[in-house]
């Protein structure tokens, strides 16, 4: 069944379920991957309507997702948008049960120390960020890398959210909260220099921090295009078969293993992150060999004689 038909069979149901992202205060970004991802799920039917769907149809298709190789974080993203379909539907009376609720998600592997770079690694990144407009790209990274922003938390980022006077930023982040950031010095110099060259949108009352060379809300598409050339950059002369997979939520990870490391308590990484939770946090206390090695020979250790 192509997108198209499944589009004309669920028109009703499916404008219902925007209407309700967006009125739930959804993102841009989450509203577009929650539609894709419940367009897939609605293919997959083949035609059932919607108090035909059960359990073992949601089972099904996730089933199937998995069998394609796609990660388990991506197949819980997707559980997590055919759940919200149902919920949206009960809320609005056009569904009764939600048969996504009772099914597991998969369990992902939260003792992964995340990829990072050190902070000299960071140095020759930024040198390396490419681009015609290269000041706005650098600024985007350093928020990322220097105060733990999300990819789609710079995208969201508006001219009203930064305060010179007080040096602070408000960003707008998961689960639809605000949060207030200090913007280091350094920072806030490349930010204020990115924002005074600055293409004007064409939009007049677009409030965009940051905009394409076609004067629109840069896309979170075109920072990770931009992360990723320069991550190439990064790795070129690295044989291809041992580089390791870079993209731009590794900066983020980069500030919260440097805070860390640096004496910074969990609570307060939790905080700068926006992290709901602190046992997300904790996946930043991972150490590197090195420093285990450095711990172990600190040890003074006296053999018995042997006779």
């Amino acid at each position: 069944m192509l997108n198209d038909d499944v589009k004309d069979i669920y028109e009703d149901e499916l404008e219902a379920f925007r209407i309700w992202m967006k009125d739930a205060g959804y993102t841009g970004h989450t509203i577009k991957s929650y539609t894709g991802d419940v367009l897939e799920f609605l293919v997959s039917l083949n035609g059932k309507t919607i108090p035909q769907v059960k359990k073992i149809h949601v089972m099904s298709y996730l089933s199937s997702v998995r069998e394609r190789g796609i990660s388990d974080a991506s197949r819980n993203r997707k559980h997590a948008a055919v759940t919200c379909l149902f919920k949206a539907l009960m809320e609005l009376e056009m569904a009764v049960t939600n048969p996504a609720a009772g099914v597991k998600k998969s369990k992902t592997d939260h003792n992964k120390a995340p990829t990072f770079l050190n902070e000299e690694e960071l140095i020759r990144f930024f040198e390396l960020v490419p681009g015609k407009y290269r000041k706005r790209n650098i600024a985007v990274f350093l928020l990322m890398a220097y105060m733990g922003l999300r990819i789609g938390e710079v995208h969201a980022l508006n001219l009203s959210d930064y305060h010179a006077s007080h040096r602070s930023l408000s960003v707008f982040g998961k689960g639809r909260k605000w949060r207030t950031l200090p913007v280091p010095e350094a920072v806030a110099v490349m930010l204020e220099t990115a924002i005074e060259d600055r293409l004007q949108p064409r939009r007049v009352k677009e409030d965009a921090m940051f905009t394409s060379q076609k004067g629109r809300r840069l896309s979170i598409r075109c920072i990770q295009q931009i992360a990723a050339d320069t991550f190439d950059r990064f790795q070129q002369d690295i044989p291809a078969q041992q580089r390791l997979s870079y993209s731009s939520h590794k900066l983020r990870h980069s500030f919260a293993t440097m805070l860390l490391r640096k004496g910074a308590d969990l609570r307060t990484v939790q905080e700068l992150l926006g992290h709901s939770s602190i046992q997300t946090t904790t996946v930043y206390t991972h150490v590197t060999n090195k420093e285990k090695v450095e711990a172990v020979e600190r040890l003074h250790i006296q053999l018995p004689s042997i006779l």
